[in-house]
């Protein structure tokens, strides 16, 4: 049974077969048999779980496990104690409503690789951090929550999955490795 971690760049889509205008993970990890844990959109980065096990699969992914997603999202403007709080509480997106989450203010990390390419900066508009912590995962979840507050995602980065995350396993965007099952305990 395989586990791997990866490192997803930036605009590379979730899928092994071919895109036409856009690199896929095949041209990142050459494993016969792998399969995501889980997606991340085209805009969005950071760590994914790949295994070769249904079984390990749908129990990272599937959403009755409740298996907590760390996100950092660099957002416009400046976040509030009102629209923190908002964050935090279910929020109704119209075609379903988010349960409960963690949500904080925190400094720009200073570990994080350069995003090519760069977001906009708007001199008349400040951007801030957050970090979002959610058990769920539906399409465009975070991205959509923040700008339900008034706080529009620039930049979404995925740091960990349950307990691995990249601090413990780190990795440069595009790189993978194999770790052993028993880290997911």
């Amino acid at each position: 049974m395989a586990l791997i971690l990866f490192n997803k760049p930036y605009q590379v889509m979730c899928q092994f077969s071919r895109h036409p205008t856009r690199p896929t993970l095949a041209d990142f990890i050459q494993r016969p048999g792998i399969y995501p844990a889980g997606r991340l959109d085209a805009d969005s980065e950071g760590l994914m779980l790949l295994t070769d096990d249904g079984q390990l699969q749908h129990r990272i992914s599937h959403p009755e496990r409740k298996v907590i997603k760390t996100y950092i999202a660099q957002v416009e403007g400046i976040p509030d104690p009102g629209s923190l709080n908002k964050l935090r509480q279910p929020i109704d997106l119209g075609d379903f409503t988010t349960l409960p989450c963690g949500a904080t203010h925190i400094h720009a990390p200073d570990w994080l690789w350069p995003r090519e390419p760069a977001i906009r900066q708007r001199a008349d508009t400040p951007t801030s951090w957050l970090s979002i912590r959610i058990s769920e995962g539906k399409n465009r979840q975070v991205r959509r929550m923040t700008a339900a507050v008034g706080l529009p995602t620039l930049r979404l980065i995925r740091i960990a999955i349950g307990k691995i995350s990249l601090e413990s396993h780190p990795l440069w965007p595009g790189d993978w490795r194999e770790i052993s099952v028993d880290a997911l305990s």
